[in-house]
């Protein structure tokens, strides 16, 4: 890994793909712990997650997954449904096709607008980051940079990453163990969504698949 010190100012510099706000929204409520709110296997284009195609990069429905290749350096791409939720869990297998372990993805939830959402971000280098947008302004707030996570499963390998945002209190979990947790009281209600980010070497390759969103 190259940049844990680097890390918000290389998420400043990121141009994130177009967010085309809807004129509806589907909105679901809270109900008993455990409940699925949402699932997703991404065999059809059914629920509606945002696709781009622009300069050799793409996020695309492929291989029955969500897949992401970010072929310019310092650039992410998101992804949502269009949904508005409140406390959710939010399970999904992520594996690094291929492209250079120098790299970030993850989940986000409570996303209200490209400027503002909470995304739990993991390395295929082995490193994890809870990261704050409000405004547009770039926050770690686990610590002042990506800390190292043993449990990761690093190179080409699939992880399963799991984050509880609940209240105030954001927990981030790979592979079943909890890497950190902690409290923010900036977003109450947003979309989930998948997000991948290259840094100075393009060619980052991400697939996502088997993503739930339950009631935590």
């Amino acid at each position: 890994m190259h940049r844990k010190g680097l890390i918000i100012l290389g998420l400043v510099l990121l141009t994130a793909c177009s967010q085309v706000p809807s004129l509806w929204q589907q909105t679901i409520y809270e109900v008993p712990s455990g409940s699925i709110l949402f699932q997703e296997d991404f065999s059809t284009e059914e629920n509606g997650w945002q696709t781009w195609d622009q300069d050799s990069s793409f996020v695309r429905y492929q291989a029955e997954g969500l897949h992401f290749f970010v072929n310019q350096a310092n650039y992410d791409y998101r992804s949502t449904p269009g949904y508005t939720f409140k406390d959710v869990k939010i399970e999904v297998d992520a594996i690094k096709v291929g492209g250079p372990d120098n790299n970030a993805y993850g989940v986000m939830c409570r996303f209200v607008d490209a400027e503002n959402y909470y995304a739990f971000l993991m390395s295929s280098d082995g490193y994890a980051g809870l990261l704050r947008v409000l405004d547009g302004a770039y926050t770690l707030l686990n610590a002042n940079s990506m800390e190292y996570a043993p449990v990761i499963l690093q190179g080409e390998a699939l992880n399963k990453i799991s984050v509880i945002c609940a209240e105030d209190e954001l927990t981030f979990m790979i592979n079943g163990e909890k890497i950190f947790e902690v409290q923010d009281q900036n977003f109450e209600t947003g979309d989930v969504g998948l997000m991948v980010s290259s840094y100075d070497q393009p060619g980052v390759d991400i697939l996502f698949d088997n993503l739930t969103v339950s009631q935590p």
